[in-house]
């Protein structure tokens, strides 16, 4: 919270954290606009990113601007269409897509320069990386800036084709903004000036409100040939470059000192529109010269904006004297960091990295300065010039810059004309503040906000989507996949709806009835109570139902374009239940808008493609196994075990974590719980017994340290062969559910294979020695077969199962024929 006791100071702080309200907050120069985002930055429990529309102005806010962090182009965006190649130029990088997915709070300072569809091209990013329904893909705005200051800039090219789109170009006539309900705030104290007198006039030439007798006022400042004395200390502020940067060098070419030339230390990434400062400052003494960033010293010597006059330069150091000042401030180089935003791999949270920095003295040659470049800065003493005013808010925000009326002077007389208003603008602020904000809709905010994030907590119809979109693609191409690990997808899609889905929208209605208009979810009790129980029911049922399930999960297919719609459907399948896990888990122990944000947000970050995932957990092959024996011992396991509950093997475990148990030699339940497909139910079930096992070998073996295979690196080739070979990948699929305990005309139903195929597909294991014969035959057939293949070697193979009888099959004699060519006869 805020200490400040301005009001509205401290209800635009409220809004800002404790509701997911739209915010502009406004006010005239020297409002404490920019002090209130600073000390946001400080202490917000929301994940936010500070941005800006130009390159210092985003340095001066400690932020990045926005066209870099949304990779914007610079020409204009039309609504609802990819103008040129902006598609390409999107291409966002994890690290980005991350901090956009887990993004609480958006500032835009200096909002007044901000075009609208510059907003709605900010819009389309966040919709398409997060949720596409909700303008800004429900991220909060906090829109910083006064209105009455500088417009955005257009070109004429520019204006006539966002003319058909939007009735304006300044921020609040975007598409999407037009969407949300925006809460406007007026900052009221005025920190910048104490002359109640001089603020009315700039309220007056703010409001468009300026009449004769103000302007007749305005202009008593008006002093016809004014020349200041050399330690006044008064600056020029003008309307061109061109008229300012003429005052500066005559008056720098004039001096007779010897001109001393400094140049900028740039590291890093810091671009050149960014510099705060000239890359190369010509100094001399006597030179006028205005402070560009507040001292961060302890003594608070100087701030942006002061000016003041070099008195020596000494080696690397520059003395400057300023008005009413005692004493010389002895200025040093200072640094400026450009910073970028990332995701912290251990917190989650979205943190600033500095990845370069300007450094360089905070001066610059200050005889005169343009009004643009003047915004955010407060003088002394200024003489405007502003007579030649050619954009709106020119004249405000060169008045505005100083603290007393006394202390400005106006180098020619104002007119009406030259005060430049727009009636856009007008409109806008009168409707915007007709009914300002208050305490009351601060607390229905804030209630309706925590009222929609539970609701939002307990909605699973997006859940119901993703697991029937997974049903949709196996369903639909039954015969050319193959399922294994679990029993039946369609129960586990028909429990998930039934168990998670239906119960959520039931607790939804019963949330419903307990929520009052009055009172906080959070400070409820009975809600409080109810939703604890909800979040250990939805809890238990989602990893039973779901998450073990999905663990366990193989489809398999050698079509490419149906594993990637597989591969699809069960990464954003596991991705929602990691989500809606991590959401319900957040309210087990109460409620905490904060926690649970928090906990999306890191779950989010979590929800790794599979393939980067595989560089994390390898997965073995028996190839891999270097310690057959505890492999054949965890076999004989689970044969027995599925024996004693009448399962097939696949139910105990899966032969592919056999593998993983066999390569990894996990001793302990930790370790065990590593590996892929064990989950909670089976750890409970077959930890203790498996770990016992693995224990027992590896004190047999005297196994301290565990060394596993090294990655396998396919090449080019070897993938270019493993892509021409489907043949052999669909009898490994046979050959893997044989193994999983599924006899011949099993796999044959499954897969919609005829049995002879399965047996040959078997075959070439058992020609490989990868298979035992004993497996699939017994010993009385195996040698009965054997004699009458050697008896009779050159009849056909129809004569040979005639001569053996109805006990023996083709598929037998192929199985036979492979064993003796294993073993070279």
């Amino acid at each position: 919270m805020t200490t400040d006791p301005n009001p509205e100071l401290q209800l635009a702080d409220d809004f800002v954290r404790h509701t997911a309200c739209n915010v502009f907050l406004t006010g005239k120069a020297g409002t404490g606009k920019t002090t209130f985002l600073h000390n946001l930055k400080k202490n917000t429990g929301k994940r936010m990113i500070v941005t800006a529309p130009t390159g210092v102005a985003a340095i001066n806010a400690g932020g990045v601007t926005l066209h870099s962090f949304f990779q914007m182009p610079f020409g204009p965006y039309v609504p609802g269409g990819e103008i040129n190649d902006q598609r390409n130029q999107r291409k966002f990088n994890k690290e980005k897509i991350n901090i956009i997915k887990s993004l609480d709070l958006l500032v835009i300072d200096e909002i007044s320069m901000v075009r609208a569809d510059l907003l709605d091209g900010v819009d389309m990013v966040l919709r398409r990386y997060r949720r596409g329904n909700l303008p800004f893909g429900g991220v909060q705005l906090l829109m910083i800036g006064d209105l009455q200051q500088l417009a955005p800039v257009v070109k004429e090219s520019d204006r006539q084709i966002l003319r058909d789109h939007y009735e304006s170009i300044y921020f609040f006539s975007s598409n999407a903004l037009r969407q949300t309900e925006l809460i406007s705030i007026e900052l009221q104290h005025v920190y910048r000036q104490s002359d109640l007198r001089f603020i009315k006039l700039l309220n007056r030439v703010r409001d468009n409100n300026l009449d004769e007798d103000s302007l007749r006022e305005l202009n008593r400042r008006y002093i016809p040939n004014f020349v200041p004395a050399e330690d006044e200390g008064y600056i020029t502020l003008g309307t061109h470059n061109r008229g300012v940067d003429a005052i500066n060098e005559t008056r720098m070419r004039a001096l007779p000192a010897k001109l001393h030339r400094f140049s900028a230390e740039v590291e890093g990434e810091f671009p050149e529109y960014a510099y705060p400062t000239p890359a190369l400052l010509e100094l001399k003494v006597g030179a006028q010269v205005m402070f560009m960033r507040n001292d961060a010293s302890r003594d608070k010597l100087y701030f942006n904006g002061k000016i003041g006059t070099i008195t020596r330069i000494a080696g690397k150091t520059v003395f400057v004297k300023c008005p009413d000042d005692k004493k010389e401030i002895m200025v040093e180089p200072a640094t400026w960091d450009n910073i970028k935003y990332t995701v912290d791999s251990l917190t989650r949270e979205i943190t600033e990295n500095k990845i370069g920095k300007f450094v360089q003295y905070p001066l610059k040659p200050a005889w005169a300065i343009t009004i643009h470049k003047s915004q955010g800065l407060t003088f002394d003493k200024a003489v405007i010039d502003a007579a030649a005013s050619f954009a709106h808010g020119q004249v405000y925000v060169g008045l505005s810059r100083c603290r007393t009326f006394e202390g400005m002077v106006l180098s020619s007389p104002l007119s009406m004309q030259s005060v430049k208003s727009d009636g856009t603008v007008l409109s806008f602020v009168k409707k915007a503040f007709q009914k300002p904000p208050s305490p009351e809709l601060l607390l229905a905010e804030k209630i309706r906000s925590q009222q929609r994030l539970l609701l939002d907590c307990f909605d699973f119809d997006q859940l119901r989507f993703r697991l029937n979109r997974l049903l949709r693609v196996v369903l639909g191409n039954e015969r050319l996949i193959t399922v294994t690990g679990i029993n039946d997808i369609r129960e586990m899609e028909k429990s998930g709806v039934r168990e998670i889905c239906v119960v959520g929208e039931n607790f939804k209605r019963q949330l419903l009835g307990l929520f009052a208009p009055d009172t906080l979810p959070e400070s409820n009790s009975h809600i409080l109570e109810r939703i604890g129980k909800a979040s250990r029911y939805f809890q238990e049922k989602i990893e039973t139902i779901l998450r073990e399930n999905l663990r366990a999960l193989r489809v398999e297919t050698d079509n490419k374009d149906i594993k990637k719609q597989i591969h699809t459907a069960l990464h954003e399948l596991n991705r929602e239940v990691l989500i809606k896990t991590a959401g319900v888990k957040s309210c087990e122990n109460g409620f905490s808008p904060d926690r649970y944000r928090r906990a999306l947000s890191a779950a989010e970050i979590d929800c790794a493609p599979d393939k980067e995932r595989k560089a994390v957990q390898e997965e073995y092959t028996a190839a891999d196994v270097a310690h057959p024996e505890l492999y054949q011992a965890i076999k004989d396991w689970r044969a027995q075990t599925a024996a004693k509950e009448g399962l097939p093997h696949y139910r105990i475990l899966h032969q592919s974590i056999l593998i993983q148990i066999a390569v990894s030699l996990p001793d302990t339940p930790g370790d065990l719980k590593n590996i892929k497909g064990i989950g909670p139910r089976t750890l409970e079930k077959y930890g203790t017994e498996l770990v016992e096992l693995v224990a027992d070998y590896r004190r047999k073996h005297r196994i301290r340290e565990v060394v596993l295979p090294a990655p396998k690196a396919l090449g080019e080739q070897g993938r270019a062969e493993k892509e021409k070979a489907p043949p052999a990948t669909t009898r490994h699929v046979s050959f893997v559910l044989f193994q999983d305990g599924l006899s011949i005309e099993q796999i044959a139903e499954q897969r919609g294979l005829a049995q002879s195929t399965i047996a040959g597909h078997l075959a070439h294991f058992v020609e490989t020695g990868e298979l035992e014969i004993g497996t699939l035959l017994l010993p009385e057939k195996q040698r009965a077969i054997a004699e009458k293949l050697a008896t009779m070697k050159n009849s056909p193979t129809k004569e040979i199962i005639t001569a053996l009888g109805d006990d023996s099959s083709y598929n037998d004699i192929k199985l036979v024929q492979a064993h003796l060519k294993f073993h070279g006869r």
